[in-house]
């Protein structure tokens, strides 16, 4: 169905009509969809599993590592711990203002909408669901074009759960995306990449609409002559091939001491080759995502002169392995987004440190070094989103763990109670007392009363 413009008027306009009936409010209701949710999940379990399967030719234990199994749980621990996060908090009351109590009041903001990419087609869509529909707000949910499969398996849940007046999906590409920008939401929601993220971030400002914008960068990987080599290289190697590199916090380049860089690409060879090796000939490798990211992978690797691995056979590219000497190298340019991992050798951390500081803060950062100093060292030293020490890509699955980015790899963060948080709006109330109140603050100002405030307010 090809969508117009007043048709997405219509749906926003249904939506805050509902909401308007506070029925998106009710806690009650509110647990109860996320209960109806997850049992639909539950359900859905091997479609969800086949449309990954069809658009990215992810395995079925991959596909619910990382998107149904994240979203069952995300799903899990909001239900059980909503009554907490909803409930209105008490807070200290100052000298000021008193006789009275102050508290904070979480409140929906309103109509959302929410933005998803295609290389986790399902959790990018499911996850800030279920943080929107915990904090009580109505939703338009615009899926990847790309993941087509995996869209109308949500569509289909979606329908099952939620009237299209709460929860409503608009499917399409750019067209539909620029046509839902065009609108007022009062909060918008998206992941992709910086470009696309910059657009949203005007739109959303012609409407002063806050937003969540989940981007990306180059994330590096940085290994000193302390770490312990042959764990590292087995846990670089996993977070690379995961999604085959399209993922937002995947590995984007190594940096090693040149003390210990030819040992740690041994050990890096050793690794993939064991982990496709393992799988047999009949491998089922996720796939680069359409034809063009593949030739834009296939190009990056065009002129590479230390290459290892990167074997194309249809849309499967395998995991490549570069050593290049300088930041001027192609693969240094942009967010590689796929199994290519470009090496750089270091002779003192300080000059990895500083090559990280010559990129925009990453989406995340992973140290493997087994010297503590240290480790405390890249924390104080550099500035990223979220990220590991001595590991790759396990902070994201960490529920107890914002996620999000810094400076141009993204703003706000979600995930367990911050999902609940960041589609919240937190109010601060103050109920006075009736039974009493205080003269200072009225007029007409004496030095008593002067010299009573400044003795309280300093």
């Amino acid at each position: 169905m090809n969508i117009k413009q007043q048709d997405i008027q219509d749906i926003i306009k249904r939506q805050r009509s509902y909401f308007q009936t506070n029925a998106t409010k009710d806690l009650a209701f509110r647990t109860a969809k996320l209960i109806k949710l997850r049992e639909a999940i539950k359900t859905a379990d091997k479609d969800i599993a086949q449309a990954l399967q069809l658009d990215l030719n992810k395995p079925a234990v991959e596909a619910y590592l990382t998107e149904t199994g994240i979203v069952l749980h995300e799903l899990s621990y909001m239900i059980k711990h909503i009554t907490r996060f909803a409930k209105q908090k008490r807070v200290k009351t100052g000298l000021a203002q008193l006789p009275a109590t102050s508290f904070i009041a979480p409140e929906p903001y309103g109509v959302m909408l929410v933005i998803s990419l295609w290389n986790y087609p399902f959790q990018l869509s499911l996850v800030p669901l279920i943080g929107s529909i915990a904090a009580g707000n109505c939703i338009v949910l615009k899926p990847s074009k790309d993941a087509p499969h995996t869209a109308q398996v949500i569509s289909e849940i979606v329908s099952k759960v939620f009237a299209p007046e709460h929860v409503d999906m608009v499917t399409g590409g750019r067209e539909e995306n620029a046509m839902l920008l065009a609108q007022r939401f009062d909060y918008i929601f998206f992941t992709g990449s910086v470009a696309v993220g910059k657009v949203v971030m005007a739109a959303a400002s012609k409407h002063l609409t806050p937003v969540t914008l989940e981007l990306g960068g180059k994330s590096p990987v940085i290994v000193d002559e302390t770490a312990n080599l042959k764990l590292a290289a087995k846990r670089i190697a996993f977070g690379k091939l995961l999604n085959a590199g399209q993922t937002c916090v995947a590995p984007d380049y190594l940096l090693v001491d040149k003390r210990v860089k030819q040992e740690l690409i041994k050990q890096l060879k050793a690794e993939i080759t064991a982990m496709i090796q393992t799988e047999g000939k009949g491998a089922q490798f996720v796939q680069i995502i359409n034809q063009k990211h593949l030739s834009r992978l296939i190009h990056l690797l065009d002129g590479a002169a230390d290459v290892w691995g990167g074997q194309v056979e249809g849309q499967v590219m395998l995991p490549a392995l570069v050593e290049i000497d300088s930041l001027e190298h192609p693969l240094m340019k942009e967010e590689i987004f796929g199994p290519i991992l470009p090496i750089l050798g270091f002779d003192t951390l300080e000059e990895a440190f500083s090559t990280v500081k010559r990129f925009e803060k990453p989406l995340a950062l992973y140290f493997f070094s087994n010297d503590k100093a240290r480790q405390q060292e890249a924390l104080k030293t550099l500035s990223f989103g979220g990220g590991c020490i001595n590991d790759t890509v396990l902070h994201y699955s960490n529920i107890h763990l914002p996620f999000g980015g810094v400076g141009a790899s993204g703003m706000g963060s979600y995930h367990g109670k911050r999902n609940f948080d960041t589609f919240s709006h937190a109010r601060g109330i103050v109920k006075q007392a009736t039974w009493a109140d205080v003269p200072v603050r009225y007029r007409p100002y004496n030095r008593f009363k002067e010299a009573l405030i400044r003795r309280v307010l300093r």
